[in-house]
């Protein structure tokens, strides 16, 4: 090789920066040395050495900026190969979710080292058809029963009921000395459950969290509160450090980078906290179905704007009672087109309450009047907030549009604005609402489209934001149903986490976590708990079972009168229905019924006519028998059997 093909073997290096690299570390051939002009040849391969150095120097410098530059889905977690073997005297931390998995509602996780229990939220779940009669749905708190003595803290994320609407249920069951850790907004509202509760007016230790707020709890737990945005103030992600690892909970959160106030999401503590590893991420799956990002909060205030400018009369805004910064948003515009304000509905008057009492909520001076004010006001002064965005049959709102509240009638003229979107399963009775509204000439305004409202949990793009910022090692979806948890699954898989690296849990499962690995290790009592009025957890399958046939079909009382001698029949039977059929429209089937049910008694031996027992079983089998074959209906026999 001579100097001119040397030269153009440098030019060619320095137009292929992968050709830099690779040839720097190539050894000439001894044929390219010739023999004849060895120290000539030296002293050019020092030169193009030299060239090279400077090349080789540049190249990597650009290679380092280049990974600044995201160009698809990449390893955020070690590969197979650099697993380590797992070791059985490797500590271990149990995980071991009670709620919010398979369903939307009623969190609560576990955190289990040897001999110490540590608890991320106590939610609670609604009703569906399915309970009629339930107040509220509780998780099975058999397993925390059990281990009492082992639970050092409950610590919350957030003020929604679905994390915290359960605290007074379960300081029913663990050491009233056991501590709340969470915001001075999420205490505030824990703390009016403990002073309105039923069960003894007592309230637990309470301590106050910020953002990067620590905490040494028992022996061996340390936990950190890290900021998030979510549809309520004082939301915040959770890390749990153990000698077995290190966890991190997200809690409820959203990416919301104009949030309308509060500190905004910590993207700098995550990252520092993925630098350090994190063994195992539990991430919120609710909207893990839906691309791109969710809108700020901020948006919906623009929105509202635009709505209370077109608004000639009364404005009523229907919102969930927790999201303190859409309500300030409400506020803030009454104020601006010089409107008052009156409140209606007890979880809105209790967070009014509250929040402004704590400063998260700034109210004008005199923008507040109450329920008889705003009826005496000018409609183009008029605004109510009250509740009642999921139809719930006794809130303000479906009051208001069933022409049933005592102090708000609809009129024309009015502007309704629902700023919510129905759960899944309350779309009937939101639906019902808004025909009524719209049937009584006012103008509602409740389509996605109108942008009044955008949800509190993050979409796809936030959710792989998250994956990337902690970069843990293994993966666990959590506050969905199934097709959520599934969804954020494949969510993770995109950004990096192998398949044998996501775990997917139900309430019970017992989660195994150490530095080398995250697995299932098998389960734990759970399942839910209902309460209807004072009763907690009285009711059972059999009761729930009669309120539904009660329900669909009725019930037929059966009346007789019995010789407590002889056996024989001296009365009746006399029948009373409820919800069955109307009796004066069946009269000819009730009797009926009542010839054949005494025909039947008649032919019963003495013995078996003096048993109770075998007079109401017969007496229900022809009944039973005689209807459904008549009108094929189903509903509940009660005979009532009387001895003169």
């Amino acid at each position: 090789m001579n100097k001119t093909e040397k030269i153009e073997v440098d030019r060619s290096l320095s137009e292929n920066p992968v050709k830099k690299v690779k040839s720097f570390f190539k050894r000439p051939k001894k044929t390219d040395v010739d023999n004849t002009g060895k120290s000539e040849v030296i002293e050019e391969k020092k030169d193009l050495v030299t060239k090279k150095d400077v090349i080789a120097n540049d190249t990597i410098k650009d290679m380092k900026n280049r990974k600044k530059v995201h160009k698809g889905p990449k390893k955020i977690v070690p590969t197979d190969k650099d697993h380590p073997v797992p070791n059985k005297k490797e500590e271990k931390l149990f995980v071991i979710p009670l709620g919010g998995l398979d369903e939307i509602g009623k969190n609560m996780t576990l955190f289990q080292y040897k001999d110490e229990i540590v608890i991320i939220d106590a939610g609670i779940a609604f009703p569906d058809e399915a309970l009629p009669g339930i107040d509220i749905v509780i998780p099975d708190y058999s397993y925390i029963t059990n281990n009492k003595d082992k639970v050092k803290a409950l610590l919350l994320t957030h003020g929604h009921e679905d994390h915290i609407g359960g605290t007074p249920y379960l300081y029913r069951t663990i050491d009233h000395n056991v501590p709340v850790y969470g915001g001075k907004l999420t205490l505030a509202l824990a703390k009016s459950k403990f002073e309105k509760s039923t069960f003894g007016k007592f309230v637990p230790k309470m301590k106050e969290a910020r953002g990067r707020s620590k905490f040494k709890i028992g022996k061996y737990f340390e936990v950190e509160f890290i900021s998030v945005t979510h549809s309520i103030a004082d939301a915040y992600a959770i890390c749990i450090k153990t000698p077995a690892g290190k966890i991190i909970h997200t809690g409820d959160f959203k990416i919301d980078l104009t949030p309308v106030d509060g500190d905004g999401v910590d993207f700098s503590r995550f990252a520092r906290l993925g630098d350090e590893g994190v063994d195992l991420l539990l991430s919120d799956s609710t909207n893990s179905e839906l691309e791109g990002y969710t809108p700020s909060e901020r948006s919906v205030g623009e929105s509202i704007r635009k709505e209370f400018e077109k608004a000639s009369g009364r404005i009523i805004i229907a919102s969930f009672a927790s999201h303190i910064y859409r309500l300030q948003q409400i506020v803030n515009e009454a104020h601006r087109v010089n409107r008052k304000i009156a409140v209606e509905g007890r979880s809105m008057v209790k967070v009014f309450d509250i929040a402004s009492e704590l400063g998260y909520l700034k109210l004008p001076e005199g923008i507040m009047v109450s329920l008889k004010q705003i009826e005496n006001l000018p409609d183009e002064k008029a605004v109510l907030l009250c509740t009642g965005t999921q139809g719930e049959p006794l809130a303000a709102l479906s009051r208001i549009a069933k022409n049933m509240h005592k102090h708000i009638k609809i009129r024309k003229g009015d502007t309704v604005i629902i700023s919510a979107t129905p759960i899944p399963g309350n779309e009937r009775a939101v639906y019902n609402n808004i025909n009524n509204l719209l049937k009584n000439d006012a103008d509602v305004v409740f389509k996605k489209i109108a942008g009044v409202h955008v949800s509190g949990h993050g979409s796809q793009d936030e959710q792989k934001l998250m994956l990337n910022l902690v970069r843990p090692k293994n993966f666990m979806p959590v506050h969905g149903d199934y097709k959520m948890l599934i969804a954020h699954k494949k969510t993770a898989m995109e950004t990096g986490i192998p398949e044998d690296r996501i775990i997917i849990a139900t309430n019970g499962s017992r989660v195994e976590v150490t530095k080398s690995y995250a697995k299932l290790a098998g389960k734990v009592t759970s399942g839910i708990t209902l309460v209807d009025g004072l009763g907690v957890g009285d009711i059972g399958k059999v009761v729930l079972r009669d309120r539904q046939q009660l329900a669909e079909d009725g019930v037929v009382i059966i009346v007789l009168t019995i010789d407590k001698t002889t056996g024989k029949l001296l009365a009746g039977p006399d029948i009373v229905t409820r919800g069955f059929v109307y009796s004066k429209d069946a009269d000819i089937m009730i009797n009926e019924a009542k010839v054949i049910i005494k025909e039947k008694i008649e032919t019963l031996k003495e013995d078996d006519a003096k048993n109770w027992s075998i007079l109401k079983v017969k007496t229900k089998d022809v009944a039973n028998k005689f209807f459904y074959e008549k009108i094929k209906r189903s509903p509940i026999i009660l005979p009532i059997v009387m001895e003169v």
